[in-house]
């Protein structure tokens, strides 16, 4: 019989070819299958999979669905090879989840911003920050696309972004503004000439390899700490800049008096949501875009009237 870690294995292996990154559900149940063959377990019951999400202390319960979660989806597939597994049920732990109001971004604030990441030493490290914040301000990109752009998906003569680390493995053009575009390249020419050369990678700090999201993170809280921007009741997130990206664009396209409706599909598939529904959360996010909403119903349905 095949151990649990190699049952682990090829879980992971056949989930991952269809696109599917599990990371953190690749870190969870190679520790379930050491939890396992520790107990002296033969196959997989409700009673361990709880004790074992449950191990965990001090952390919120939605951490624990998320652990069980992960349990839960390999002991599905474990059952068509080993039909004594069970499969631990839904509801152990509450899987609501309030999602953070987002912090939206005032033009000046990110003007602030950018000024600020300017003025970091060394230049490099100016450059990248400052230029990796504009782009997810005028873009919308997430975080971790932006990082993952290698120095051949930014086409600067066309103007034009190929993302290939998109959620669930999905791949999509992003085309930019000309403004943003200059600054791209603004950037590729500094950031070659202090590397001493053309980087693999777009967005690099003194090396040729990839930015990491923890160097990222660390500057950001502390600009905006010193920018006075992040208090102990605002705390601005970088995937704000895409909230803020959807808001300004759909703030002007009410101001301007166009058709929401058949635009939202369009914008939908600019940012990468794998539904519509995923760009239609934003409205009730965001007060004014709310008001702006029942501002337009209530009009449409007075010229009916």
């Amino acid at each position: 019989m095949s151990s649990f870690n190699d049952h682990v294995a090829d879980y992971l292996k056949a989930r991952r070819a269809l696109g599917f990154k599990l990371a953190y559900p690749g870190l969870v149940l190679h520790q379930f299958a050491s939890y396992l063959e520790a107990a002296g377990a033969k196959t997989i019951t409700v009673e361990l999979a709880v004790e074992f999400a449950g191990l965990p202390k001090a952390v919120t319960p939605i951490h624990l669905s998320h652990r069980l979660g992960a349990v839960r989806g390999f002991a599905r597939y474990l059952k068509t090879i080993e039909p004594a597994t069970e499969v631990p049920p839904v509801g152990t732990w509450p899987t609501s989840q309030v999602r953070p109001a987002p912090y939206i971004w005032a033009e000046q604030d990110i003007t602030r911003l950018l000024d600020a990441a300017n003025a970091l030493q060394p230049r490099l490290k100016a450059l990248t920050m400052a230029t990796l914040f504009g782009l997810l301000a005028a873009s919308g990109l997430r975080v971790g696309e932006a990082l993952g752009l290698a120095g051949s998906d930014v086409e600067l003569g066309s103007g034009l972004l190929t993302v290939r680390n998109a959620k669930f493995g999905r791949e999509r053009y992003v085309p930019l503004h000309p403004s943003t575009t200059e600054a791209l390249r603004h950037y590729a020419d500094q950031r070659d000439a202090l590397v001493a050369g053309p980087a693999k990678a777009f967005f690099v700090l003194g090396t040729r390899g990839p930015l990491s999201y923890p160097c990222v993170r660390v500057a950001f809280r502390a600009l905006t700490a010193d920018l006075g921007l992040r208090t102990a009741d605002v705390r601005p997130r970088l995937h704000d800049f895409r909230h803020s990206f959807v808001v300004s664009t759909l703030l002007n396209w009410h101001r301007a008096g166009l058709d929401i409706g058949g635009r939202l599909a369009l914008l939908s598939n600019y940012l990468g949501h794998t539904s519509i529904e995923g760009t239609y959360w934003y409205f009730s996010a965001v007060p004014e875009l709310m008001a702006l909403a029942l501002e337009r119903a209530h009009g449409d349905l007075g010229g009916l009237a």
